[in-house]
């Protein structure tokens, strides 16, 4: 073959090469992710936001703390919001799952009695502290009437979530009463109360104050004055460079670079979104917990104090930081813990995820700036129905 007819095949090649570099180029450009940086991190706002059609008072909340802390809210009177929401624990609990009805004791002491039919509670505990603010982005402020709450955001606003456990059979319903019938016989219990009468009048000036809408609206009340905003994380963003060593400077940025923001971001750090991660199910659960749609997707949730609201994830089968971290490195190296999960079914945004083993005491080392002990701890010495503040804690 000539030299004349080799030059058209060599261009030929000499594209083909150039087209098929150019297209693995882009290919690799396509999986570059920028890096976060501390632009996705913010300070929590001073100012704790509430529906307009619940304002507060020193009255609403004075009720509100005392209906928290009273058993009088469960079927057989055993059980308070405060049962699993203790302020010794951050106001979230040390176990995996929650034991509510037909249980004794506090914390990870807590057991049920026996004999006993009740299963524990599906999800491991959220910390109320802070939920004022649940829904806050980077880009939008908060909507308090339409909030985001539990695992699975099956409600919205702080009121409305009040209202679930009550009805639910394995936090504080028990065999009492129907879930149907749980909101209005506790209501029916509050109005026989004299006291409960006077504080009702009291935070809510109307001829018959007590009902199913202003127990939930007292219950917010006193839930929005549970805020830990002003960690040391918080005061370096707002100008006061050293209230963080060194140490917790770089674990910040160990965190951004890892992918962490992805999710964990703005002042609350969490989207609050939706994601599949391939949590492992708790082995106490009869069933695998499969979360929103079936999907195993559950909300992200704020890192926030979590220097009292261990044991992590929905399922509370993390018990450390450190754990958490290394369930995140196994991810991003493809290993699954829950069986029952397929890679397919995974949030596209773990191939986001680069947590390095090296990196992982310099991340928890900034977590635990997120920690704001200065949040209210009080107990009430008793309630009004006489029954003991918080439930069966001995």
């Amino acid at each position: 073959m000539n030299k004349r007819a080799l030059r058209p095949l060599m261009a030929v090649a000499l594209w083909m090469t150039v087209t098929v570099w150019g297209c693995g180029e882009e290919k690799t450009q396509k999986k570059i992710v920028e890096q976060d940086d501390i632009s996705k991190l913010a300070a929590l706002p001073t100012e704790v936001p509430f529906p307009a059609d619940n304002a507060p008072s020193d009255e609403k909340v004075a009720l509100g703390r005392l209906l928290f802390f009273d058993p009088i809210l469960s079927g057989h009177r055993d059980v308070a919001c405060a049962t699993c929401h203790h302020p010794e624990f951050g106001f979230a609990e040390s176990l995996e799952l929650s034991i509510g009805a037909n249980g004794r004791g506090m914390g990870s002491k807590r057991t049920f009695n026996v004999p006993n039919d009740i299963p524990f509670v599906k999800r491991n505990s959220q910390t109320i502290l802070n939920a004022a603010f649940n829904g806050i982005t980077l880009a939008t402020a908060t909507t308090p009437s339409n909030a985001p709450m539990f695992w699975d955001v099956r409600a919205k606003s702080l009121e409305n979530q009040a209202l679930e456990p009550i009805k639910a059979l394995e936090e504080m319903r028990g065999h009492q009463y129907a879930s149907e019938a749980a909101l209005d016989s506790v209501v029916n219990r509050l109005r026989k109360n004299k006291e409960y009468q006077s504080l009702f009048r009291a935070a809510f000036p109307m001829e018959s104050p007590i009902t199913v809408e202003n127990m939930a609206k007292a219950i917010a009340a006193y839930e929005r004055t549970l805020v830990g905003g002003n960690s040391r994380f918080d005061q370096y963003l707002r100008g006061d460079k050293n209230a963080l060593s060194i140490n917790e400077v770089d674990g910040m940025q160990a965190f951004l670079k890892s992918g962490c923001a992805k999710c964990h971001n703005g002042p609350m750090l969490s989207d609050y979104q939706l994601h599949a991660l391939g949590v492992a199910d708790n082995e106490k659960l009869a069933q695998s917990d499969a979360g929103v749609d079936n999907q195993y997707k559950f909300r992200t949730p704020s890192l926030r104090n979590l220097r009292y609201t261990a044991p992590y994830m929905h399922s509370g089968t993390l018990k450390t930081l450190e754990h958490v971290l290394e369930f995140y490195e196994d991810l991003a190296g493809d290993k699954i813990r829950n069986p029952k999960v397929k890679k397919e079914q995974l949030d596209p945004i773990v191939e986001n995820l680069k947590v390095d083993f090296k990196d992982i005491s310099l991340i928890v080392e900034f977590l635990n700036t997120l920690n704001d002990d200065q949040f209210d701890r009080s107990v009430p010495q008793r309630v009004p129905s006489g029954l003991k503040p918080g439930g069966n804690l001995n």
